[in-house]
């Protein structure tokens, strides 16, 4: 099943949604200042680690995340599905959210593509 990808292009971070996901996300595309990654880590269960209420989008407990959350100190954006357990999670600074938090079949690879943080 194809998924969102995350990828580097010039200095920004790009989070590429299929059309499916821009319907369950209510967001398009996202481009964020590549200085802006402060970390990426690996997810063993990507679902599960999609913190706070969901503002826009589609949650599923367990199942499923798509869209913006946010949580006391934190807005996170999510495009999580059941049969993609892990993924990655990239948090943020000065950027519109605080973390992003991604399903994909292989994190460790999506996180040696987008290398240490940015400065």
């Amino acid at each position: 099943m194809a998924m969102a990808e995350l990828s580097v292009e010039g200095d920004e971070l790009v989070v590429h949604l299929r059309p499916i996901e821009k319907v369950e996300g209510m967001h398009g595309d996202l481009r964020l200042p590549r200085h802006s990654v402060v970390s990426v880590e690996v997810l063993d269960d990507a679902v599960h680690a999609v913190q706070g209420f969901k503002t826009v989008g589609t949650a599923l407990p367990g199942y499923a995340a798509i869209g913006t959350f946010r949580s006391n100190d934190r807005k996170t954006f999510a495009v999580v599905h059941h049969d993609t357990p892990r993924g990655v999670r990239v948090r943020l600074t000065d950027a519109r959210f605080d973390e992003l938090v991604i399903g994909c079949d292989a994190p460790e690879a999506v996180v040696a593509a987008i290398g240490p943080p940015a400065g």
